[in-house]
Order: C-alpha cells, then sequence, then structure tokens
C-alpha cells in the first residue's frame, strides 16, 4: 500500500496509480462531475490522465493525489497540487475532484486545506492558485473556504476561470 503523501482528520491523500482507473472513471464517466470539464474521458483518456499526473510527480514532485477515507481506505476523489501556467507564469495550482456521492460532505475542503497547509509548510511555496470556472460555485467556495481570494478572471482551456490566489 502506498504510503500517504498528506493526511487531514478523515482522509489520506496518496500517489496515482494505474490501479486507479476504475476509480478514477467513476468521476470521469460522470457528465454531472464532469459539468465544468470539456467533455467526459474513457478509459484510455483516463490512463493518460495517470500518465500526466506521474509526470507531474517526477519534475515536480507535486500532482493530483488520490484521496480517500482515512478509516476505511474508501476512494473519493482526487486533490492536489498541479503546475499550471497563468499569464506566462507557471503557478502551483489546488486541484479538486470528487465522486458525486461524496460531494457535500466537506472533503473538498478539508483535501485542499491539507494540500495548502503541505505547500506552505512542506514545500516552502510563496503562493498557491486555484483556476475554477467562473460559473462552479461550488469550486469557488472551496478556494474561499481555504483563505483564497479572488485575484482576476482569465481565458484558460477555452473558457472563463477565476484566479484565487493566497500567500504566506
Amino acid at each position: 500500500m502506498d504510503n500517504p503523501v498528506i493526511s487531514s482528520e478523515r482522509l489520506i491523500l496518496r500517489r496515482m496509480t494505474k490501479d486507479d482507473t476504475r476509480n478514477l472513471l467513476e468521476i470521469f464517466s460522470d457528465p454531472v462531475a464532469m459539468e465544468y470539464y470539456p467533455s467526459t474521458k474513457d478509459e484510455s483518456e483516463t490512463m493518460e490522465w495517470i500518465k500526466w499526473t506521474q509526470k507531474n510527480y517526477d519534475e515536480y514532485g507535486v500532482g493530483l493525489w488520490i484521496v480517500e477515507d482515512k478509516v476505511t481506505r474508501e476512494f473519493l476523489g482526487q486533490c492536489g497540487i498541479v503546475p499550471q501556467e497563468v499569464d506566462g507564469v507557471m503557478e502551483m495550482e489546488i486541484g479538486y475532484l470528487f465522486a458525486r456521492r461524496a460531494w457535500g460532505k466537506g472533503y473538498a475542503t478539508e483535501a485542499a486545506l491539507a494540500c495548502k497547509h503541505y505547500g506552505f509548510e512542506q514545500l516552502k511555496f510563496s503562493r498557491i492558485v486555484s483556476l475554477p470556472d467562473v460559473n462552479n460555485i461550488p469550486s469557488t467556495k472551496v478556494a474561499e473556504r481555504i483563505g483564497m481570494q479572488v485575484m482576476k478572471t482569465i481565458n484558460k482551456w477555452g473558457k472563463e476561470v477565476y484566479v484565487y490566489s493566497v500567500s504566506i
């Protein structure tokens, strides 16, 4: 079993592996969960997502991590720190995407807060951003709950997104 990268009161965040394909497909094949993404993903696209994530681990030491219930080890979603270009500058973004059955229980906020602490305390980042779609109210609320403030709106991924940020 993979050692957790981060743990919080209720959650474990661990590195993603190819064995997570089926779990991730629960989210990626759900059009409601994927509403703010360009489209749902099939198994092949999910495996590419895992490869991209593992490349981030290798190149940046961060990436999206699998979020599990600390007690049951049930898959809940993914949350982590991802390098993203914003206005020509590489920023570290806290991203999160959870299975619909896990919505409304505070998991995204708890996992994102754990990532924020990890980014500042362990990795010594001075600033972290989040880039939710301007229409994705639940995601903007998570960013606000972990102390981020909206700085501006940009066009990224072919849509309008907020640039939320928090600095130490």
